[in-house]
Parts: C-alpha cells; structure tokens; sequence
C-alpha cells in the first residue's frame, strides 16, 4: 500500500509556520512516523485562528497525522534528548530562522556526522548567503519579491495569490527531495543535506517569464483573468451576474464558439477576429461582443451551448460554494477538539481509500517519546 510506503521512516521536524509542517504531513501520509518538535507554548501556527471550536483549523490541516514534543531547545536536558532522538532519525527537517538551528547544536553537517545516514532538510526564504539570508521571507513578501505578484493582478496593480503558494511550493520540493534522498540512501546507505528557499521555489515558478525577459527585455503585461496571448480566453459575464470562464485554443474551437455559442457565424472570419493575433489585438472589442450576447442568457443555457460546442469552460466560485462543489472530495480529520471534514488529499490510489492521521495537542506525546529516548 502506498500510504504504507514510508513505514519505519522516522522523521523528525522543528518546523514552524507553513512549509516544513506541510512537507513532514505528507511524509506521515505516506506512512512516516514524524515526531513534531514543538517550542515550549508550541507551533506559532496553533494561534493562526480559533475555527475549530477555539483551535487552530490552519495549524490541523498542516499537522495531522504527527506525534507531538514539547522541547526547549535551550534547555541542556532537552537538547541532549533531541540529539538521541536524531541520531536514530532517518529524516530531519527545519524552518527556523537563519541560522537558529545550527546555533542550538544542530547544524546539518554536524548532525550527519553524529548520524551519516540521516537525510537533513533545511527550508529558508532566500537561501543561506547573501543580503537577503537574514530578511523574514513570509509568504506574501515572497510574492512581491520573486516577481509571482508581477505577473498577477490586474493590468493596474499587481496581485496576491490568495493561498500561501510560496510556502506550499517549497514544502512540495522538499517532499519530492527527501523521497529521492531515501531512495539513493538505499544504495548507497548515507543521507544527505537538502536545502530549499521560499525565494528559488518560487522563481522556478516563474523561470519562464524570467527568460523571456533575459532575450527580449519585453514584459508580459498583467491581463487580470485573461490571457496574455490567447483571445477569448478569460472570464465572461452572463445574464445572472454570474462569470463563466472560456478557453479557446484553436482556430476549430474558435469556429465552433461563434456558430454554436454565440449563434453569429459571421463573427467567424471577420477581419478583426479572423485568428488569434488579431483576436488578441481586439481583445476588448471582442469581450464586449461575448457579454452582449451572453447578457441575454441564463447559466443553463450559455452551459448547454458551450457543451455542445466542446468548448472548454468553468465557473468562478466563491469559497462558499466550494463546500458543496460536486467535484469535492472529502476526508474525516481527528483533532484534539472532535471530528471535523476537510478537503482530502489529492492523490488518489486505486484499492485504498482516503484517510489521514489525527491531529496531536501540544506535547501529547511527550511523555511516551522521553520514556522511548530517554535515558
């Protein structure tokens, strides 16, 4: 089974926030046991907000399926039972603030050498050198500063990516990462020390816009929710103020949109339409054509012609409708304050349903892992 992939690994991690606590969660759903090292007062993530029933919602969908240690790292007697707890490990991952980790004594290179087949992960914002090692790197000045904001938002402002991307992106690295360390430790018996950034994570995102720069020196502007060189390609207002999205791709199902959809053929090969470049250059006109006629339908009907014409299309849903969206899947979470359903993770495996572990209280299992590493 594939949730059982990981069983017997043993991962340790002192992470806070979002990206090292969503990278040792998916460690756990693979069957990783993952000790969770919380500071005394815990994971700042347990107060990011009180939707569950006075707990943290943000702090349990980032933390399930983990045991959880109160530690403090300044105390001679806890750092000694971390270092027996890591010398046993198979994978240790850390966001603390630059260079906290190693000031404490537990530096990667110094803990793989007490432990050569450990597999260290180290997550920062930008990196370990440079200006900007020192800079508090939360998502949304990642944003700004990877140039991701730059290229979203409207054609007037740049815009933020509502979900914590910069965060989710690097943890999603270092999972991929660690699996590659586990299986090369397999053949060769040693770990490895891993890094990541915030930072690079999120320039590989946008590399391409970077390069396109490098030979044009020409930017991409900002098109809100459209495309920047694709027409119709965006979002569409209809007769009951809800907004549809279209993606037209080609010449065939641009054809199919105006004698099907729109019920004007003649649209088809007019001069101003007549491809894509030139659909692109009257991207507004061509709006403008699109919501007139759509202003006089209903949803079921503008849904009823976009399926027969095998045009590709969508809704723009707020959160709220996301609840009951026919496409959802959900899962059973344990917490500390009862049951609650969440999103289920994306994967699916054939023969296995969706599970995933319980959410621990602060230091729950502190006295059960003194009494297993302890003297």
């Amino acid at each position: 089974m594939l949730s059982k992939a990981l069983e017997g690994v043993t991962v340790v991690e002192m992470g806070q926030a979002v990206a090292a606590p969503y990278c040792a969660t998916q460690l756990a759903e693979a069957g990783a046991r993952v000790i969770k090292i919380e500071r005394p007062g815990g994971d700042f993530a347990r107060a990011y907000d009180d939707h569950l029933k006075g707990a943290s919602m943000f702090f349990s969908w980032l933390n399930r399926g983990k045991e959880s240690i109160e530690l403090d790292i300044k105390n001679p007697e806890d750092v000694a039972l971390l270092h027996r707890i890591l010398d046993k490990a198979d994978v240790f991952i850390q966001n603390l603030a630059p260079g906290a980790a190693e000031r404490a004594g537990f530096g990667s290179e110094k803990l793989r050498t007490r432990n050569p087949r450990l597999i260290t992960c180290d997550i920062t914002g930008y990196g370990d050198g440079g200006d900007y090692a020192q800079m508090r790197a939360y998502d949304m000045l990642v944003q700004a500063e990877s140039g991701l904001a730059a290229i979203s938002g409207t054609p007037e402002d740049p815009g933020r990516c509502g979900a914590s991307v910069c965060d989710l992106a690097c943890a999603t690295n270092a999972y991929a990462g660690i699996l590659k360390a586990l299986l090369a430790r397999a053949n060769t018996g040693l770990g490895a020390g891993l890094s990541l950034s915030l930072f690079d994570s999120m320039t590989d995102w946008v590399a391409v816009y970077i390069a396109a720069y490098d030979q044009t020196k020409k930017v991409m502007p900002r098109s809100g929710f459209s495309h920047g060189l694709i027409s119709p390609y965006g979002a569409f207002r209809i007769g009951d103020g809800t907004q549809v999205v279209l993606a037209v791709q080609n010449q065939r199902e641009w054809g199919r949109l105006c004698e099907i959809v729109l019920e004007m053929p003649q649209l088809k090969d007019h001069a101003d339409y007549k491809n894509n470049p030139a659909r692109s250059a009257h991207r507004a006109a061509l709006s403008d054509v699109i919501e007139e006629v759509f202003s006089q339908l209903n949803r079921e009907t503008v849904v009823d012609r976009l399926r027969q014409a095998s045009i590709a299309y969508g809704f723009i849903n707020e959160i709220s409708d996301m609840s009951t969206h026919p496409a959802l899947s959900r899962t059973d979470l344990e917490t500390e304050c009862g049951p609650v359903s969440i999103v289920a993770p994306p994967l699916k495996v054939s023969g296995e349903a969706s599970a995933v572990g319980d959410v621990p209280a602060l230091g729950a299992d502190t006295q059960d892992i003194r009494g297993e590493f302890g003297l």
